[in-house]
């Protein structure tokens, strides 16, 4: 079984993101990127079934600028097989994300692809969901399990009131969440391993795909800082506070 995990080169979780000057977008000029989280959970999950026996081939792809073939190297170190990066230097919409991934499934024929359920650049949680959709797949979000059983696969879910267990039958697109297993580290020989291992290379046009915008940003902006608490003597004041002050009463 061949399985396609994407991967997003996202602002590293540990930076504390700007906003540029003229409120037109997020700085990314000369700040750390890594590898989206969820989406080393879902390179984890692959190469843990390729280990299994479960899957053959574990294939890594990228949809951005040159750099994110970085991204696809800490795939590869991690135990994907080979990788494919979309360049565009486009900030591309889910849907064009999707497009492109479907364009590579049906050239790839993966049975499986395994996707983060959401980047925490713009947290849209949207591609998998678009993907599955364009390919009239089944589909899996939010799993914390996932048990491969011949042509169909037991998928765990975290919802509102728990856990849910659906089967799904493969194809299919599962989205995983953060309980589903604790990524590993890639070692110093797997990293000289990775830069031998191919990475293709083409572009949303190369995969008949437009990477036109569909949304237009107006203008991005820090959330207000939060004031400062203060004590209050008795009730009475509190009271008096948020009725007059917060108005919340």
């Amino acid at each position: 079984m061949k399985v396609l995990v994407p991967v997003k080169r996202v602002i590293d979780y540990n930076v504390k993101v700007r906003v540029k000057p003229d409120g037109s977008g997020v700085e990314t000029q000369n700040v750390k990127m890594s590898m989206n989280p969820f989406d080393e959970i879902s390179i984890e999950e692959a190469v843990r079934m390729k280990e299994a026996g479960v899957a053959d081939e574990v294939i890594a792809v990228s949809i951005g600028p040159q750099q994110a073939q970085e991204t696809i190297r800490t795939a590869l170190a991690m135990g994907a097989d080979r990788g494919i990066l979309v360049k565009t230097d486009a900030n591309l919409e889910p849907l064009a994300v999707a497009k492109c991934l479907k364009a590579l499934i049906e050239k790839e024929e993966p049975k499986l692809v395994i996707v983060g359920k959401q980047a925490i650049d713009d947290d849209s949680n949207q591609t998998g969901q678009m993907t599955a959709a364009l390919m009239g797949w089944a589909q899996a979000t939010f799993a914390s399990e996932i048990k491969i059983d011949g042509d169909s696969a037991d998928v765990t879910r975290e919802v509102d009131g728990g856990l849910e267990t659906i089967k799904v039958s493969l194809p299919a697109v599962v989205t995983v969440d953060l309980r589903l297993n604790e990524p590993r580290y890639a070692s110093l020989p797997n990293i000289m391993k990775a830069k031998k291992k191919p990475i293709d290379e083409s572009s949303p046009a190369d995969l008949g795909v437009d990477e036109a915008p569909r949304l237009e940003t107006i203008s991005v902006a820090e959330p207000p800082k939060r004031e400062g608490g203060a004590k209050v003597e008795d009730v009475n004041e509190l009271v008096n506070k948020l009725m007059n002050e917060a108005k919340v009463i």
